[in-house]
């Protein structure tokens, strides 16, 4: 609604064209749906919205969505993709461990197996950290 002292510029011929365009757009849409797309496309679109709503009402996802804009955590992420990537190959092509205490001890010789295994219990410090604290508070 405009109030007295406001003006309002005169609908011209290429607002009407504008709006001719578009509803021809909306028909062709109709047109080229069939009634089980149209559903389709609605249930689609309802679930989404509602999985939307639930994930922005998740505090812990929403928590872990900051710290993985953090860069060190986006670094940490491409490495472990590589990590994940690099071990699959090297898993297919070398044969199977033959297993027992020398194959094991062989393997915990490796710096980069001791690496790994410090960075797994770094994490799990301080998730169990993280967790005691949770508890403590009651939540």
């Amino acid at each position: 609604m405009t109030s007295p002292n406001e003006t309002t510029a005169p609908v011209g011929d290429a607002d009407f064209q504008r709006l001719a365009e578009f509803a021809q757009l909306v028909t062709s849409a109709q047109d080229a749906l069939s009634d089980d797309m149209v559903n389709r496309i609605a249930s689609t679109f309802s679930e989404g919205i509602t999985m939307l709503d639930r994930l922005t009402r998740n505090e812990g996802l929403t928590h872990l969505l900051r710290e993985l804009d953090r860069v060190e955590n986006q670094q940490f992420l491409i490495a472990l993709s590589n990590a994940f990537t690099q071990a699959s190959r090297e898993l297919a092509s070398s044969p199977p461990a033959a297993g027992g205490i020398t194959g094991l001890l062989r393997l915990m010789s490796d710096p980069g197996v001791q690496e790994g295994m410090r960075l797994m219990a770094i994490v799990g410090a301080h998730m169990s950290n993280s967790l005691r604290e949770v508890h403590r508070r009651g939540l």
